[in-house]
């Protein structure tokens, strides 16, 4: 049995369609206008709701839209007269799951209601299903408990959410969650970094071009905006965006409009931005590169991912995903870790995060030889920081050699600017080349580290 709501100006029809949904075994409350809806709609929890295309017209608020916000999950269906298709088809473009006609027999009518019922309870499965598959990957301890409920009332409502915290921390995965458990689900998830990507080329990317815009641009382009259409869109790293480019973001988020490149004609968009960065905003916005009206625009709700090291409950989890997933792509059969190797997995700090530790164990699947992980499979940088935090008490002090010592200065240094030697060779102080010597002359394997683009072209 479900609690359906009948919204419907002509009493006879609307007592025919209540009688016959009650023998279907459903509760149906009925309301005449607008005023009645939104009462009825705010206080009670409905499955369903069947909306007269006329009320909906007449009410100076979005019925449709206030439902859906006010109530994730229930359906609506519009019901109209002969004349009346064009208003419903309105209302399945604001959010409806489908239309009948007045005309239509009741029982038809309910037939169509029960398919929306049917239809919520395998998303309200799916969206069960995926949240636990999500969870495996991002951790459900103290931790994250915070981060998961702000996911379970966000992702339901098309509102802005802008998740903060390090590199590697599984920004994308949690924006990939909260897309997959929202109403949206069942259209495109459409990420970006937006420091992979020139200023020109990120801008034509986001929002597309017209024909003759620039050089090489032979034909009409859609962009990203666009191609997330009634979806979701991450925009990650969205500190590097360009000034100019903001502009065009903030236009998007307060209006829903977007203009290609070199054309003149606006779009309209129904897109769900999520933004990621591992910056401080506010410090941007005092140096002048970030905009402070942007800002408030992203930071309706901002969620804070903790490090790896704060949430190891999700470590075994992580473990087996990319254990599996490495194992597929090197087409070996790998079935876990020896209790050597998981001992130090288990100590390591994991500075990069979550990608840091998938680097580690594609690094230990392409070196292992048997089926099982060997702490010998893992890189070296986990293998030696463990073997000196573990060096045992001794009367005598233990020393360490200045080449032992660079060398570990080396790889933690690279380890903070997640690979990219042209940054980490400004930390320490010398030159790019001197640094490379230095990598070549340690032998120090950088598979292990995440290379940015921008390292590759300097």
């Amino acid at each position: 049995m479900a609690k359906v709501l009948l919204v419907e100006s002509e009493a006879s029809l609307a007592e025919q369609l209540a009688k016959t949904l009650a023998r279907f075994g459903h509760e149906v409350d009925i309301c005449s206008d607008g005023t009645c809806t939104l009462k009825r709609v705010s206080d009670n929890s409905y499955e369903a709701v069947l909306l007269d295309t006329i009320i909906m017209v007449e009410t100076d608020i979005d019925l449709i839209n206030f439902t859906v916000r006010r109530r994730p999950g229930t359906e609506v269906i519009m019901l109209a007269g002969v004349d009346d298709i064009e208003k419903a088809i309105e209302g399945m473009r604001r959010g409806a799951y489908f239309y009948v006609t007045k005309s239509m027999k009741m029982d038809d009518i309910a037939m169509v209601v029960e398919h929306a019922l049917k239809r919520r309870a395998a998303g309200f499965a799916l969206d069960t299903l995926q949240k636990a598959e999500g969870e495996k990957l991002v951790g459900t301890g103290g931790a994250m408990r915070r981060v998961l409920k702000l996911v379970d009332k966000v992702a339901p409502t098309d509102s802005t959410v802008l998740l903060t915290g390090e590199t590697g921390t599984g920004k994308e995965v949690l924006a990939n969650l909260i897309h997959r458990i929202s109403p949206r689900r069942d259209r495109s998830f459409v990420a970006v970094s937006c420091a992979a990507l020139p200023e020109t080329l990120l801008e034509s990317e986001l929002f597309g071009y017209k024909k003759g815009a620039f050089t090489g641009a032979t034909s009409d382009k859609k962009g990203l905006f666009e191609e997330a259409d009634n979806g979701t869109i991450f925009l990650d790293e969205v500190s590097e965006m360009a000034l100019m480019t903001q502009v065009k973001l903030l236009r998007v988020l307060q209006d829903g409009e977007l203009r290609r490149v070199g054309d003149t004609l606006t779009r309209r968009v129904n897109v769900r931005v999520i933004a990621a960065t591992n910056k401080d905003l506010r410090e941007r916005i005092n140096d002048g590169t970030f905009r402070e009206d942007l800002y408030f625009r992203l930071n309706v709700i901002q969620i804070h991912l903790p490090p790896l090291r704060e949430r190891m409950d999700a470590l075994a989890n992580l473990i087996d995903h990319f254990l599996g997933k490495f194992s597929r792509k090197q087409r070996k059969r790998i079935t876990g870790l020896d209790k050597s190797a998981r001992t130090l997995l288990e100590s390591y700090h994991y500075p990069g995060n979550i990608r840091e530790l998938e680097n580690i164990l594609e690094h230990a699947v392409i070196m292992a030889d048997d089926t099982v992980i060997k702490a010998q499979d893992l890189p070296d940088h986990v293998r030696f920081r463990r073997e000196r935090l573990a060096l045992p008490e001794r009367s005598e002090p233990d020393f360490v050699t200045l080449q032992e010592m660079e060398k570990q200065l080396i790889i933690d240094t690279l380890m903070k600017c997640d690979g990219n030697q042209t940054l980490a060779a400004q930390k320490l102080g010398i030159s790019r080349s001197t640094l490379w010597r230095k990598i070549k002359s340690h032998r120090i394997n950088l598979s292990q580290f995440e290379t940015r683009a921008a390292d590759d072209s300097s």
